[in-house]
């Protein structure tokens, strides 16, 4: 099915309730049936890292016999232990390798739209299809949505990359929309107060343009997009202060410890986490804004090559942050989840690099209060069919939710038109109580 039309809304709650999963839901049994009693994890905020492009599982986090670039299907590097007895990684992270018993291991994540960028990424970060008469929420947004900020001074959800309609608040409207920004050098474009304007005459200036709001709105009420405006006018003046702009000076945070998160990716993450001390409940950061080996996670032909270079970057960055929340005792409040539109098959294409594969492909979570030390799912010898444990969308998102504290059972509105929270999620049960 690639869209909910009104002949499947009009059964959706007799088809939640006898416990199918929907169009996407591709995984089975991770949860009981919706009587049983919840479980929910620690997590305050969530770092969400976004490899764009589609990192490779068999290159990074499920290697299996090597393959040579030519003929010979398989990783392309070499694997390594791990903490965790018999879990084994790629040899470009050893860092994450020595922490995995603060991580979890998916490797059966899967969907089942076709394998483009734009539709997995919308996929992965909304968990449905698009459609042609709803733009559905992403993750971020729903947890801004449900939890709010944690400061008057932050907002409750920023994304370090670039924006789209994807990684939107889609009906549920700006109010659970993101901040967004491109250089972890300085804040947000157009949040910065102008140089030489005094304290008295920026609060004139605030007041003046709050009662042309307050007049605007109600001479056209019912105008939606005038109300989305105010409200993101509004926000942009709450964020303009100098507390919000302060997170962004790395520079205060010591030398050796911006080392550890490694390059500008880990620079990113560091950020993230300044952002959610200061009270953000939700962070994307993206890994492709700079494309270190060419193309990204888009590993075809030269991209191939130099994947190593990125697959290091991520080993810094992820084990700088776990390493930087533990001493700081916030990583049981601070969830970390990694994401990507899909994985690579085990063949080799005629450049060198790897396709699209959406039937099997890995990520890791760590934090918020998980039982870590623990690998979901099994794959075959080329990581292409899940043996066990399939981990759809709908249920990565459903423990990503149960981990901030946030029931799968909620049911959102789009417009007057009820919404459950994910379609058919089922929380990874053993991962949280």
């Amino acid at each position: 099915m690639s869209d909910f039309n009104s002949e499947f809304l009009l059964d959706r709650r007799q088809i939640l309730k006898a416990g199918l999963a929907g169009a996407l839901n591709a995984g089975v049994g991770l949860a009981a049936g919706p009587d049983d009693k919840e479980i929910f994890g620690k997590a305050k905020s969530c770092i969400f890292l976004w490899l764009g492009g589609g990192a490779s599982q068999i290159d990074t986090f499920d290697p299996k016999r090597q393959g040579d670039l030519k003929k010979r299907a398989g990783s392309a590097y070499k694997s390594i232990e791990t903490a965790l007895s018999g879990v084994q990684l790629c040899e470009y992270l050893p860092r994450t390798a020595r922490l995995m018993e603060r991580c979890v291991l998916i490797r059966t994540l899967n969907h089942r739209v076709i394998d483009e960028h734009g539709i997995a990424t919308n996929i992965v970060h909304t968990g449905r299809p698009t459609s042609e008469t709803v733009i559905y929420p992403s993750i971020g947004s729903i947890v801004a949505h449900q939890l709010g900020a944690g400061s008057d001074h932050v907002p409750a959800y920023v994304l370090i990359g670039y924006p789209n309609n994807s990684r939107g608040p889609g009906f549920l409207g700006s109010k659970a929309g993101y901040v967004y920004l491109t250089d972890t050098k300085a804040g947000p474009a157009g949040l910065s107060t102008p140089n030489g304007l005094q304290a008295d005459r920026k609060k004139r200036r605030d007041l003046l343009l709050s009662r042309m709001q307050t007049t605007g709105l109600a001479g056209n009420k019912g105008d939606t997009a005038l109300a989305d405006y105010v409200t993101v006018a509004r926000e942009s003046q709450r964020l303009a202060g100098e507390e919000f702009g302060e997170i962004f000076h790395l520079e205060t945070e010591p030398s050796a410890l911006r080392a550890s998160y490694g390059g500008e990716f880990g620079q990113r993450c560091l950020l993230a986490r300044r952002l959610v001390e200061a009270g953000v409940r939700f962070v994307e950061v993206s890994h492709n804004l700079n494309f270190i080996n060419g193309t990204g996670w888009d590993t075809h032909n030269d991209g191939q090559l130099r994947q190593h270079v990125l697959i290091q970057e991520l080993d810094n960055a992820i084990a700088g942050l776990i390493e930087d929340l533990e001493r700081r005792g916030q990583l049981d409040s601070t969830l970390i989840a990694l994401g990507t539109e899909f994985g690579r098959p085990a063949e080799f294409d005629s450049g060198g690099g790897r396709g699209h594969q959406s039937t099997a492909f890995s990520v890791i979570m760590a934090g918020g209060g998980l039982k870590t030390g623990q690998v979901v799912g099994t794959t075959d010898e080329l990581s292409k069919k899940i043996l066990d444990e399939p981990v759809s969308v709908p249920d990565y998102h459903s423990t990503i939710l149960a981990a901030m504290g946030i029931s799968s059972r909620i049911e959102l509105k789009a417009g007057d038109r009820p919404v459950p929270i994910t379609e058919g999620g089922k929380v990874i049960r053993k991962l949280l109580g």
